[in-house]
């Protein structure tokens, strides 16, 4: 029986007890251990497995209270058979163990009303980890993660109280403590100010789009998004039939002009302008919500990196500027907590609000309360105020070694952001950065050429994006010294 055990022994793995338990679970389940045989003794498999007798005893003990296992006096401990009951057997698969063929299957190409197409993962956001030199976007260094103070926060959402609190099902209701220190807390950083029925609590920033973008459009809207940009709207957008419009940037972001004239609603990120990382001036500002007032738009603001700032005097939110409520303000905690904690908010007027409620509770209902509750606490008890203060400051030190490698080894390509974790640089115009990133990738050198961020054919070939949130900072300068000795390599002779 030993054979079915593969213990991890590195303290990341999980303690012994949980993995006994875990793989006896599944040996059970997969019907490898007869019913009408004994495990073998405590003392046994103990040895067998070279573990302490305790841990096999706390293991059979839980198995016997959870119903998978039966004690018999003298006789030990055997499978409980009521525990298989209503299992499929294997004549639901072939001899091999694969489905069986059918020469009706469906013909999915044909039943399928909606063709999404494959979206390109610009930053090997699963392998990441093991490269050298990870200028990727979007991930976080995790010596920066408190995770101390993560944990306490998890532990206070799992006492009985707040279990009680979030266990039941709330319908279509967020967390009342995570709305409030949105409210309280995230927002007026911003210089907005919401009630709280004017929040919504996302699966992040994507889910606050596609919500907004399921009420706000069909095959007769027209739906702006920048170019370059986020090009994942464009393809929203293209879900409910809109027809999309690239709408042209500069170094201030966002273009105004009549060609805006034509939307019906927008998308853009006037705080740190994706993927150039360029802030949209006040002044400008001011003008594009004229400009949605005269010709009666929506715009829907992503405020992506809305906390990690240089500036003494960061510009407001577009949103904060907005009095005649076209502005819906979307932002995302993941950027800041963890990219794959997947938590956001929206805020805008209570009518829209309330049909996104309606439509979301269609969807998932609302986020994992449980989730909800540990993000509150840590709000409340100031560990994201602190987390942010740390971000900022590693964050600005990366961003100055990033300038200087850059000013050393590729001089004049950049403009300097005013804050985020990324730049966004332009290369000689003979260098095709398609090419340039599979043969950094080649050096353990992660990047993202500027294709991933272009919707139209607009975008010269010849722009990249570096982040820096997740490489650590004694490898930014020889990355970058590594990446112009490729592009050096890459220039005509």
């Amino acid at each position: 029986m030993s054979a079915l055990f593969h213990l991890d022994r590195d303290q990341n793995a999980g303690t012994l007890q949980k993995q006994i338990r875990e793989q006896l679970v599944k040996a059970i389940l997969d019907g490898y251990l007869p019913i009408d045989e004994p495990l073998p003794s405590s003392r046994s498999l103990a040895k067998s497995l070279n573990v302490a007798r305790n841990t096999i005893v706390l293991v059979y003990d839980e198995l016997t209270a959870d119903g998978y296992l039966i004690a018999k006096e003298r006789s030990g401990y055997f499978v409980d058979p009521t525990i298989l009951k209503g299992k499929l057997g294997s004549s639901a698969s072939s001899p091999c163990g694969a489905p069986t063929q059918d020469s009706s299957q469906v013909d999915w190409s044909r039943k399928l009303k909606v063709q999404i197409g494959n979206q390109p993962n610009p930053t090997k956001a699963h392998t990441w980890h093991s490269y050298p030199y990870p200028f990727v976007y979007g991930q976080l260094d995790s010596e920066l993660f408190p995770i101390d103070s993560w944990r306490k926060c998890w532990r206070d959402a799992a006492s009985v109280q707040a279990i009680r609190d979030w266990s039941s099902d709330r319908y279509d209701s967020d967390d009342p403590m995570l709305i409030e220190q949105i409210q309280k807390r995230i927002l007026p950083n911003r210089g907005i100010q919401a009630l709280k029925d004017e929040i919504l609590i996302t699966i992040g920033s994507q889910h606050s789009l596609y919500l907004l973008a399921q009420l706000l459009l069909d095959s007769r809207s027209c739906f702006g998004i920048e170019d370059p940009g986020y090009v994942s709207a464009g393809h929203i957008g293209r879900v409910f039939g809109a027809t999309i419009q690239s709408l042209p940037v500069d170094d201030q972001g966002l273009i105004i002009g009549d060609h805006l004239d034509a939307c019906d609603a927008m998308y853009i990120t006037p705080s740190y302008q994706c993927p150039t990382t360029a802030t949209m001036p006040l002044e400008r500002r001011k003008a594009l919500l004229e400009k949605a007032k005269q010709q009666d738009f929506v715009i829907i603001e992503d405020d992506y990196e809305m906390e990690i700032n240089y500036d003494a005097n960061p510009t407001p939110a577009l949103k904060s500027l907005d009095h005649s409520g076209r502005v819906l303000y979307i932002g995302s905690l993941s950027k800041t907590l963890a990219p794959g904690l997947r938590m956001g908010f929206m805020v805008g007027p209570k009518a829209l609000i309330q049909a996104a409620r309606n439509l979301r509770q269609l969807m998932l209902r609302h986020p994992p309360l449980n989730n909800q509750r540990a993000v509150a606490l840590f709000l409340a008890q100031g560990y994201h105020d602190a987390l942010l203060r740390k971000l900022v400051r590693n964050f600005q030190e990366r961003s100055q070694i990033m300038a200087d490698a850059l000013d050393k080894y590729l001089p004049g390509s950049y403009q300097r952001p005013s804050g985020g974790s990324s730049y966004w640089c332009r290369l000689p115009e003979s260098i095709d950065t398609v090419l340039l990133k599979q043969r950094a990738e080649q050096k353990g050198l992660l990047i993202i050429a500027g294709e991933s961020y272009c919707y139209s054919d607009r975008l010269p070939t010849n722009f990249i994006k570096l982040g820096f949130s997740a490489i650590h900072p004694d490898a930014i300068e020889p990355g970058i010294k590594l990446l112009a000795e490729l592009i050096e390599q890459m220039r005509p002779h």
